[in-house]
Parts: structure tokens; sequence; C-alpha cells
């Protein structure tokens, strides 16, 4: 069961992928359809996650239960939160949001499809649980190639630490939850067999050091896309002087 899952849910990953970079370089220069397709990718991801928290509660039989365990504290379900953002705000948010988006969507994406194979057993291969996953792992991969494409992610230093405060802000709240509901929210209390299990080998095992790496790691990986930026954009005000000069 496990295998053919995956392999299922990969090759609608691997189709996603390939429509945002086909639709990435088809309207790159189409203004009005890169902010609309933004706009469909934050209503369609937070739509499909209202309508799993539903079934699961009426599955359940708890509705305010089923909502405090499935609570957009994980580092994909950012883009519950960053892509309406990148939507409908303006200015500095809205460029922030649109960075974090590319920086963590496909990632996050990749982690819960390609790298969630250990949680494709625990439920039926189309089941809401497993469906309603791949869907928004994959719609959050989508945003992040599309955004990457069309350049519409400006990497500004300014807007660096927005960013940053977002996801700290998500880590603070998600450790809260973590302590009270209890649960196990951006994996901070334990790995769950997730890739994270290369931080617990690191630390071993320390809770403290185990948390500080995980939102470290995450704080590092925005500065490294920044970074990068910086050089690019310095390359090529060298090479644009060169030539003019």
């Amino acid at each position: 069961m496990e295998f053919r899952t995956y392999f299922i849910y990969n090759c609608f990953r691997s189709s996603n992928d390939f429509l945002g970079i086909f639709l990435g370089f088809k309207y790159r220069n189409n203004r009005k359809v890169k902010r609309r397709t933004i706009i469909v990718a934050a209503i369609s991801i937070n739509a499909i996650e209202i309508f799993k928290i539903i079934i699961l509660s009426i599955r359940n039989g708890n509705v305010l239960d089923t909502i405090l365990q499935t609570l957009p504290l994980f580092l994909c379900s950012i883009m519950l939160i960053a892509l309406p953002l990148a939507a409908f705000t303006k200015g500095k948010l809205k460029e922030a949001s649109l960075d974090l988006v590319l920086i963590f969507g496909f990632i996050g994406g990749t982690l819960g499809t390609i790298g969630a194979a250990h949680d494709y057993n625990n439920y039926p291969v189309l089941s809401i649980d497993n469906f309603a996953s791949a869907i928004t792992h994959c719609i959050a991969a989508f945003s992040s190639i599309f955004i990457g494409i069309t350049k519409m992610a400006s990497l500004k230093t300014k807007n660096m630490w927005i960013g940053i405060t977002i996801l700290l802000g998500v880590a603070t709240l998600a450790q809260i939850a973590n302590l009270t509901i209890p649960h196990n929210y951006m994996f901070l209390e334990s790995d769950d067999g997730t890739p994270y299990v290369i931080v617990t080998t690191i630390v071993n095992g320390n809770k403290i050091l185990y948390k500080s790496f995980i939102v470290g790691l995450l704080v590092l990986l925005i500065l490294i896309f920044y970074t990068i930026k910086i050089i690019v954009d310095k390359k090529a005000k060298k090479q644009y002087s060169s030539v003019y000069f």
C-alpha cells in the first residue's frame, strides 16, 4: 500500500511541478494572470484545508479537538498564511510574503510529498488525510515554482526581517500549542520519522538543542536566499558597470 500511494501522489506532484514551470514561462510577463494565479492558489489551499477539517470533524465527532490538532502551525502550513498575504496585501508585507512562498513552498511541498513516505501507509490511498495533504503540499510547491519563474519574488533585503518575524511568530505559536494541547507542531517536540531525524542524531536527542537547531535552520534558509540575491545583484551591477564605463 505504501509504495502504491507514494507512487500515485508523486506522479501527481511531478505533473504539478511541470504545470508550474509551463505556466510560469508562459505568463511570466502577464501581470494580470500572475496576480490571479496567486489569488486562486491562496483561496484553493485554504478551501481544501477547511474542507479537510470539516470532514475530519464529522469523522472524529469532535470539532474542537479536530481544530486543535490541525492548526496551521507546521512548516508547510505557513503557506496557508503566506499565500493569502501574498495575494491580498500590498507593499512590503506582500513582497515579504511572496519571498516566503518562494523559499518554503517548494521545500515544504517536497517534504510533504516526496519526503512523507512514512505517513502514506497510515491511511487508504484516497483518504481525505492523504488526498488533502497531497493537494495542499502540491499547491505550495506549484506557487513557489510559479513565483520563482515569473520573478514575482523580489528578495529585497529590507523585507527579510518581515519574513523572519512571520517564521518566528509561527514557531512561537507552535511551541505554545505543543505545550498546551499538546501536539508536535513544526516537529519541534520530535522528528516523528521526518528528515528532521538527522537533527535528532546531531544533537543526540537534546530537546532544547533540537528545537533551536530546527528554528535556526529555517532562519538560515531565509538568509541563504537573500544572500544569493545580494550576490547575484552585485555581479549584475558589476557587469553593467564594466559594459557602460
